[in-house]
C-alpha cells in the first residue's frame, strides 16, 4: 500500500454488509473488474442522455450529476460512502476544485488501488460509514451504489431503523445547509423472490433492497427530499453493457477467477437488465438537503 494512503480501520459492529460479505463481491481482483467496467471504473449505474451516447460519457455524466446535486462544486471537504475506485473522488479534486475529497470503503482492493493513485486531496479510509468519525464537518455527502449494502435482509421496520441511523449520522457530519445526493436500486413492484434470493446468496451477501417509501420514513425531519429520479431505464442498458463486456471477455475473465465465478457475474447481469426493464426493481436518484429546523423523534 503506497504511502499516500491514509487508511482507518474499526472495530465497530456494521448494522450492514460486514467487510467479509464486500469482501466476496469486490475483492475478486481489480484486473477482473475492469475487463466489463469503463475507464475509470464506474461499478453502478451510468446516466445515458442522447443518442449517439457512448458508456464511458454516460459513466461521467452520472458522476458530474452527483455532483451538482450535492452542491460539491468547488467545496472544501466532500465525504464519498462507498467509493469504489474512486473514480468520484478523481473527478472532485481535478475537475471541481474540492480540496479534500474523502472515500469510505470496505474493500482492500478498491483502497489500494486509491491509494496507488497518489493524488493530492484524495483520502480513503477502510470502514464503514458507521464507524466513521470524521475530522471536520462536510460541505457535501455523495453516495453512489452503496445505501443497497447498508441493511442485512430483515424486516420493514430493522431496515427503516438502520436507515434513520444512516441519515442521522449524516446529518451530524453535513454543515447547516449542507446537500446529499444518494444513488440506489431499490425494490419495485417485486417482492423479494427467487431472483433476488440468487443475488442475496451469490452476488451480494448480507444486503438488501429498499423500498422507495422506506428512504422517505428514514430521513424524514432531518432531511428535505429536493428531488427523486428513477433511471431504472439507464440501470437496464448498463447491465446490459456490463454483460456484453464481460461476455467479449470471457477466456479472460475465467482466468482470473474461473468458469463459476463468471457464470454468476453473467446471470446477475442478464437478470438484473430484466428486472428494471420490468420495473420490478427501480434505480433511484435522490437529493437530499439538511434539515434547518431537525425533528429526530419521528416516530417511524
Amino acid at each position: 500500500m503506497s504511502k499516500e494512503l491514509s487508511v482507518s480501520v474499526s472495530t465497530t459492529a456494521n448494522p450492514g454488509a460486514s467487510k467479509a460479505a464486500i469482501s466476496f463481491h469486490y475483492d475478486l481482483g481489480n484486473e477482473f473488474f475492469r475487463l466489463f467496467l469503463d475507464r475509470e471504473c464506474c461499478y453502478s449505474c451510468a446516466m445515458y442522455d442522447r443518442e449517439p451516447d457512448s458508456f464511458e460519457a454516460a459513466q461521467q455524466r452520472k458522476l458530474e450529476y452527483h455532483i451538482q446535486q450535492a452542491r460539491a462544486d468547488g467545496a472544501a471537504r466532500v465525504l464519498d460512502i462507498g467509493c469504489g475506485w474512486g473514480a468520484l473522488q478523481k473527478k472532485l479534486v481535478k475537475e471541481h476544485r474540492v480540496k479534500l475529497a474523502v472515500g469510505l470503503t470496505l474493500s482492500e482492493n478498491q483502497a489500494r488501488w486509491i491509494g496507488s493513485i497518489g493524488l493530492p486531496g484524495v483520502e480513503v479510509r477502510l470502514e464503514s460509514w458507521s464507524d466513521h468519525v470524521p475530522d471536520a464537518p462536510y460541505d457535501s455527502i455523495i453516495s453512489i451504489g452503496a445505501f443497497e449494502h447498508f441493511a442485512r435482509p430483515c424486516g420493514r421496520p430493522e431496515r427503516v431503523r438502520g436507515y434513520r441511523h444512516f441519515f442521522e449520522r449524516c446529518y451530524g457530519w453535513l454543515n447547516p445547509g449542507g446537500w446529499m445526493s444518494l444513488q440506489t436500486i431499490g425494490l419495485g413492484t417485486a417482492d423479494r423472490g427467487v431472483e433476488g434470493q440468487f443475488v442475496a446468496e451469490n452476488i451480494f451477501p448480507e444486503s438488501d433492497l429498499p423500498r422507495l417509501g422506506e428512504i422517505g420514513d428514514a430521513s424524514e425531519g432531518i432531511f428535505e427530499i429536493v428531488s427523486v429520479r428513477n433511471d431504472r431505464a439507464d440501470y437496464k442498458r448498463t447491465n446490459q453493457e456490463f454483460r456484453d463486456r464481460l461476455r467479449k471477455n470471457w477466456d479472460a475473465a475465467v482466468s482470473l477467477v474461473g468458469e463459476e465465478t463468471v457464470g454468476r457475474f453473467d446471470k446477475y447481469f442478464r437478470i438484473s437488465a430484466a428486472g428494471f426493464s420490468r420495473g420490478t426493481t427501480n434505480l433511484y436518484r435522490i437529493t437530499f438537503r439538511r434539515a434547518a429546523h431537525p425533528r429526530f423523534d419521528i416516530a417511524l
